[in-house]
């Protein structure tokens, strides 16, 4: 009996990756009858019923199975340099997932093989995690860079440091439906010493970046030199923003829940 080493799906010499084809086109596949003995099933005919259920199983998902299990035949050496074509199925790996699920949970191969595409799937959803943490820690910088960017178009267009906040509030309420900075605070429950953009998500960053991104062309494209014309400009981009998003049928942000505070992303 072979030690497992976490990429097993039996103790077998073959590893699940090993037995793993890749066809003309560049994709992987297995096939149905060398994973057969790895999954503890001495005859075909009963491991075709583990891969009946499964495919059985991939229709009830909403899965199309011809996507997943490919009648195929495979050519098995006979006597004087002849050979046998036996069926087989070509199999996408959701495919040998679903008939690991739906084999003889008494074999111990079975129960092996659940175990690894358990493992494989938590590894997975962890990537997707990371991904998206790095994904909206990206985004924060960014936005953080266009806030400074955006400040100085402001400045530029004649706006006085004291009524920073003022025009800055004014994208927001444009954006959030006459919600300032605090009052969206308040509405999602955000302490009033936090940014506000550090508890913002993906979608939540995005708006708000193309909010502040088109501030600015808007300010140097009309060339405004006027404090009162630069506020109501920032606002003006907030609703047009805003329009777009019920447009298409989307969240309006200040329904979006607060995320985790992007200093405890960071720190992940």
């Amino acid at each position: 009996m072979e030690k497992n080493d976490g990429n097993d799906l039996v103790p077998s010499k073959l590893t699940f990756e090993d037995l793993k084809k890749v066809n003309q086109y560049g994709m992987e596949y297995w096939s149905a009858r060398d994973l057969q003995p790895s999954l503890g099933y001495s005859k075909w005919q009963r491991f075709e019923n583990a891969i009946e259920k499964a495919i059985e199983s991939c229709r009830q998902s909403g899965n199309d199975p011809k996507h997943h299990f490919t009648g195929a035949g495979k050519p098995i050496p006979g006597g004087k340099g002849s050979s046998q074509v036996v069926e087989d199925y070509h199999l996408s790996r959701f495919a040998c997932y679903l008939i690991a699920q739906n084999g003889d949970p008494r074999k111990p191969e079975i129960a092996n093989a659940q175990k690894y595409f358990a493992i494989q799937t938590r590894r997975q959803e962890l990537s997707d995690a990371a991904i998206a943490d790095l994904e909206r820690l990206e985004l924060r910088k960014q936005t953080s860079q266009d806030f400074k960017a955006l400040s100085g178009a402001a400045r530029d267009a004649g706006v006085q440091n004291k009524m920073f906040g003022i025009f800055h509030d004014a994208g927001y309420k444009g954006l959030y439906g006459g919600l300032g900075s605090d009052a969206i605070k308040a509405r999602k429950g955000i302490d009033p010493k936090e940014q506000l953009m550090d508890r913002m998500d993906r979608t939540e960053l995005a708006a708000n970046q193309f909010r502040m991104t088109q501030t600015r062309e808007k300010l140097k494209r009309e060339g405004i030199k006027n404090q009162r014309d630069a506020i109501e400009a920032h606002e003006t981009v907030g609703k047009e923003v805003r329009a777009a998003i019920s447009k298409i049928g989307g969240t309006p942000p200040e329904n979006i829940p607060p995320a985790e505070h992007i200093k405890k992303v960071e720190k992940r």
